[in-house]
């Protein structure tokens, strides 16, 4: 069986990191599949999905080293081409990819005990992120 679902969030944009663990919980307790896999995906070339412990320290150390990794202030081709200035937001987001695949048994998901499914928006502004959840099991 499989069952696809969408949900919104507001964003900051900047690296805002998202903590989405809770909706995707929800979306999969909502489906009655009791085990199989879960896809999130961002929709969006300037945001990401991925995994970490979501407290306030790792937060500022993951947007420090995306910024120490690729920085927002030097010059991109796409700001050229374009004049968006969001070059760098499109580099992190693609470094970092816009989905997460999760197994989950018993209607819950695999995740570690200090393991939350995070959204990263990149974006030089405030964004709506729509989320597709997929889950695909029995």
């Amino acid at each position: 069986m499989i069952v696809s679902a969408t949900f919104a969030v507001q964003s900051k944009g900047f690296a805002d990191v998202i903590d989405i663990t809770d909706k995707v919980e929800l979306e999969v307790a909502a489906s009655r599949v009791r085990g199989g896999l879960v896809t999130v995906f961002v929709k969006g070339s300037t945001a990401s999905v991925s995994t970490m412990e979501y407290e306030p320290g790792l937060v500022a150390d993951l947007q420090r080293t995306i910024e120490k990794l690729i920085p927002s202030n030097i010059p991109y081709n796409h700001d050229i081409r374009w004049g968006d200035g969001n070059g760098f937001s499109h580099i992190r987001a693609t470094v970092m990819g816009p989905s997460l695949t999760i197994p989950f048994e018993n209607g819950r998901l695999s995740l570690g005990t200090w393991q939350q499914i995070i959204l990263v928006d990149f974006d030089n502004r405030p964004r709506r992120r729509d989320v597709l959840v997929q889950i695909l099991g029995e």
